[in-house]
């Protein structure tokens, strides 16, 4: 079945996540887009803050309601970041890069983070998948200027949030319909030509407690990430926050 988008724009909300979330639970269907102007609470990984001031940002949930067996439901922050990929190439003729498992960077730094919140509601679970594009550099925390750009620095230029949002929308639900469709090998192939993280790439991944540093080797069909450490063994990762290092230390190891 196709996915039919239909798209509720608010002047202000505490967060898109947290909007569509709200309106799964009053039986919201699949397809559902929020986008807002500006967050009052906008939210990344692990509850860190996302700065989400008024017209700097495209802020923007789609909320889904996967029939898919559960252990496939990470590949949707995959293909969201293939989507997003897709569009600043078409639309700004800009190269990204995948930082696993969905940021997407632009010369090195987060210009779009990508955060998926389930939620069980009367009619069955649901995703809320948000999107947040640094359009402007007010999105930007003075603490984060030199770690995230935007894409009117990226471009020379402003970039309207229609210019992105248009497109991203469709892209988004073609990527999901592979899904959909059993393709999960296509999602895995897409991001990996998408992103310098998948393999060859010496890291260290801090997850929980521990430390991980190896070299990344690919990923699992469910989106876990490959590492291979000191020891030759391959481990695998299903979350935690990535740092590249450099390739004069590249001693893999365990702590």
């Amino acid at each position: 079945m196709t996915l039919i988008p239909r798209i509720l724009r608010f002047d202000s909300v505490d967060s898109t996540n947290s909007q569509a979330e709200r309106l799964a639970l009053e039986g919201a269907e699949e397809g559902l887009c929020i986008v807002a102007d500006e967050q009052t609470a906008g939210r990344g990984r692990l509850r860190r803050e996302w700065s989400s001031p008024k017209g700097a940002g495209l802020y923007f949930t789609m909320l889904l309601r996967p029939r898919i067996p559960q252990a496939s439901w990470p590949l949707i922050t995959l293909l969201a970041s293939i989507a997003v990929t897709d569009v600043l190439r078409e639309q700004c003729r800009l190269e990204s890069d995948i930082k696993w498992p969905n940021d997407v960077l632009v010369a090195g730094r987060k210009i779009c983070g990508i955060l998926a919140e389930t939620s069980d509601t009367p009619t069955g679970r649901a995703i809320a998948l948000g999107i947040g594009i640094n359009l402007t550099a007010e999105a930007l925390p003075p603490t984060l200027l030199k770690t995230a750009i935007s894409l009117e620095e990226a471009t020379g230029q402003p970039v309207k949030r229609e210019t992105i949002l248009s497109p991203l929308v469709p892209a988004l639900i073609r990527y999901y319909q592979l899904l959909n469709d059993g393709q999960e090998g296509q999602i895995i192939a897409e991001w990996c030509k998408r992103s310098s993280y998948a393999n060859d790439k010496f890291v260290q991944i801090v997850t929980g407690d521990k430390t991980i540093r190896g070299v990344t080797h690919g990923l699992e069909t469910n989106g876990a990430l490959r590492l291979r450490t000191a020891d030759g063994k391959i481990k695998i990762v299903y979350a935690g926050d990535v740092t590249t290092l450099r390739e004069n230390s590249r001693t893999p190891s365990n702590s």
